[in-house]
């Protein structure tokens, strides 16, 4: 019942995953109100046997405070789905609704994946030249401590890994450059840890803004403030360079005939460039896999979403990040005192 469009994205987000994926082993718990539930499935022709409806009246508004979702919530299309969640009855919950509500009800309901987590992490799959690149925090940590970057890091490159099928990611941390002495002093920790820490992670170092759509590791790690901004200023770049190219290609008939020659690639490019490919961003660290689409995403977008639920279901992703999360106590013990060195404060 979340998001901007409610039910109509929702089942057609159903379709559109069983027209591209399949849907073979897969089956759907919808929450809400039922009658505009089942009006949508009858519409758009999805199977009542790939589909339960669970009736309520109930559910969580867009702009309801977190704390208010938590008391109030109860009961909701939003509690009941990710209850579904915490009893087995689903592997995963996709949702368009309130980000702040489903994070809180998610973490009340099914708790932190360990001991000190304070926070899920949200991910997003990002469209590379080189693939996808999985960056994390996206919108859920305003600020974060070495600490917490490290277990971004533990938690992206398993995500990484469960959705993309990577064997062995690379994962780099966002700063204003590449040396060692750029960039804020929890950066440069989480820098430390990594490369001495014995994770067993797969660290390339530091990367720049400009090396995420290089693709040049597989995973960003970066606090939620910085990451939320990167991500809405790549969806605004690429929608401005698709009205650039439509406004471009209709400009005269000349520009028309060349665009009709051209149509293939430029689809192909379109597909490459659509914000919906990397709807879907997991809240990572939770006992549980909640997944939250954007609320503005169409069918195909909420379909990408429940791809990117379905996989990581199916994955060993959470045994993976509860191994590595519970090594990492003892690695933060272990490592060798920190060594002076001179704090860097040029931006290139």
């Amino acid at each position: 019942m979340g998001g901007d469009h409610g039910p109509p994205v929702v089942v057609g987000g159903i379709r559109d995953y069983i027209r591209r994926h399949g849907g073979e082993g897969v089956r759907f718990l919808l929450h809400g109100d039922e009658a505009a539930i089942r009006a949508e499935m009858t519409r758009l022709n999805v199977s009542a046997d790939v589909c339960d409806v669970r009736h309520t009246d109930k559910k969580v508004a867009s702009d309801e405070k977190p704390a208010q979702a938590m008391r109030r919530g109860k009961g909701s299309s939003l509690w009941n789905a990710i209850e579904a969640v915490k009893t087995g009855e689903a592997g995963a919950i996709v949702s368009a609704g309130n980000t702040g509500a489903l994070m809180a009800i998610s973490k009340l309901i099914l708790r932190m994946a360990a001991a000190g987590l304070e926070r899920p992490a949200i991910v997003a799959s990002w469209p590379t030249l080189r693939g996808v690149t999985a960056v994390l925090d996206v919108g859920a940590n305003i600020e974060s401590d070495a600490e917490q970057l490290i277990e971004f890091a533990i938690m992206g490159e398993a995500f990484h890994r469960a959705v993309h099928g990577v064997d062995r990611p690379t994962v780099g941390l966002l700063n204003v450059g590449s040396e060692d002495i750029k960039g804020h002093e929890e950066v440069r920790e989480a820098s430390r840890i990594l490369r001495q820490g014995g994770l067993g992670l797969n660290y390339h170092g530091f990367v720049e803004g400009d090396d995420i759509a290089r693709g040049t590791v597989d995973v960003v790690v970066t606090d939620g403030f910085t990451g939320n901004i990167a991500l809405k200023t790549a969806e605004g770049v690429a929608r401005f360079i698709s009205a650039l190219l439509k406004e471009a290609l209709t400009s005269s008939l000349q520009a028309r005939a060349g665009a009709l020659i051209a149509m293939p690639a430029l689809k192909a490019m379109g597909r490459k460039i659509d914000p919906s490919a990397i709807n879907g961003g997991p809240l990572l660290g939770l006992n549980g896999i909640v997944v939250k689409s954007h609320g503005g995403a169409d069918a195909k977008g909420f379909g990408n979403a429940i791809r990117i639920a379905v996989d990581l279901a199916r994955s060993d992703y959470m045994t993976t990040v509860g191994a590595n999360l519970g090594r990492l106590g003892s690695v933060l013990d272990n490592l060798p005192p920190v060594s002076a060195s001179p704090r860097e404060e040029t931006v290139s």
